[in-house]
């Protein structure tokens, strides 16, 4: 069972190589970093695993957001200023300008129920690109 998922790793590695290299183009570094705000707290985002759709300049993603919610506690007990956390959303960017729609879940306490809370956020599209 290692050998077959060693072997597939390989395989998939292997394939994504040389479909950058066909293209002529392979970046040296992408990523989206977004600045937001959802539940009276201020949120650092990056975009993880998506779906894209991309046309000219515009390009759409629907995926996963791997985020630092930063928001100070007021009571007796309080939480770490900034904890990570993993939300979802529908992020567009036209060139390096990013605009976001993202959805983070706040969990079940004593005196709340949980629920899903949507945010809006902005920032930058950050891709540097090595040419042949």
């Amino acid at each position: 069972m290692k050998k077959l998922i060693f072997a597939l790793a390989i395989l998939f590695c292997s394939s994504t190589i040389f479909a950058q290299q066909k293209n002529g183009n392979a970046s040296l570094f992408e990523g989206i970093i977004v600045g937001g705000y959802v539940n009276n707290a201020a949120y650092l985002n990056f975009l993880g695993p998506n779906i894209n759709f991309s046309k000219g300049e515009s390009k759409l993603f629907i995926g996963l957001l791997p985020s630092l919610r930063f928001k100070e506690d007021k009571g007796a007990t309080k939480n770490s200023i900034a904890i990570p956390m993993l939300g979802a959303g529908i992020t567009y960017t036209y060139k390096h300008l990013v605009f976001q729609l993202p959805f983070y879940y706040t969990a079940k306490t004593a005196s709340t129920n949980g629920k899903w809370n949507a945010g809006i956020g902005m920032g930058l599209r950050l891709n540097k690109l090595k040419k042949k």
